[in-house]
């Protein structure tokens, strides 16, 4: 199944304990969608979150987003992966 990054903006200031609830609601919404959210990183300072998740396409992976309540319009596809 593909991998996907995105990015949400509008995030200044969020602690660690409302990225948390926001990952949560997400973990609670992907099954519909057949999406799998492994991480998500926050720079409070910046206002920017980040999502790492396995969908089936951009669309599953932000259909999640809205019904959580966090919708955005970056989404990347990330075929390929070095360490």
């Amino acid at each position: 199944m593909p991998r996907f990054i995105d990015v949400h903006s509008g995030f200044v200031g969020v602690t660690e304990d409302q990225l948390r609830e926001a990952h949560e609601r997400d973990l609670a919404a992907q099954g519909e969608e057949d999406v799998s959210f492994e991480k998500a990183w926050l720079d409070p300072t910046s206002g920017k979150v980040f999502c790492l998740a396995t969908a089936p396409s951009k669309e599953a992976m932000n259909r999640v987003h809205e019904k959580a309540g966090h919708p955005t319009s970056e989404i990347y596809e990330v075929p390929i992966e070095v360490e």
